[in-house]
């Protein structure tokens, strides 16, 4: 699920780095320290404002100063039970792996529905029914997270496709609804 955050982060600024360009450089570097990484608990997606800079501290036989600088940020924390979409990385006989964004999924053989093998046979390796779905490296599948782990600066989940309108899901049909609903509300309004 998605969140707007308020957070901070202290920077060290060189003294090569002072003048008059010195906020606009802190505001760079708090973008690109903090943008796509993980603090454990979340992902941060994307900062969406800075509101305050303290006044520099310098720190004692080095010269550099420490800022802080309080600012928001849109934060992604995946939560046990969510529905997720998710595309799948890569697929053995165990069960397969799948990215939700910066999120690594693992799906395994008991999660999957019988009426969904492996296919041994099949190159590149999949799980199909025989039919129209087909489990592989680039399918688009919906999964319920059942667990969540943390390590430093990375999270892991398992997820389940059990369970009804989960599995795999055709990507074509969902932008078609996309685009119709986007319409649809947008010619209302």
């Amino acid at each position: 699920m998605f969140f707007i955050r308020e957070l901070e982060k202290t920077i060290t600024l060189h003294p090569s780095y002072f003048g008059p360009h010195m906020r606009d450089y802190l505001i760079h570097k708090l973008h690109d320290d903090v943008e796509g990484s993980c603090t454990g608990q979340f992902f941060i997606i994307c900062v969406i404002d800075h509101e305050q800079i303290t006044l520099g501290k310098i720190i004692p036989g080095r010269g550099d100063a420490e800022f802080t600088i309080h600012y928001k940020a849109i934060v992604y924390r995946p939560f046990r039970g969510e529905t997720v979409d998710a595309v799948v990385t890569s697929v053995n006989k165990m069960g397969f792996f799948a990215e939700v964004g910066a999120l690594q999924c693992f799906v395994s053989k008991q999660a999957i529905p019988s009426e969904i093998p492996f296919d041994e046979t099949a190159n590149p390796p999949q799980y199909s029914d025989g039919g129209e779905q087909v489990i592989n490296k680039g399918a688009h599948v919906r999964m319920k997270l059942v667990g969540i782990r943390s390590d430093v600066g990375k999270m892991y989940a398992t997820a389940s496709i059990k369970e009804d309108y989960l599995g795999w899901v055709n990507w074509l049909l969902c932008r078609t609804f996309d685009r119709l609903t986007t319409y649809l509300f947008s010619s209302v309004l």
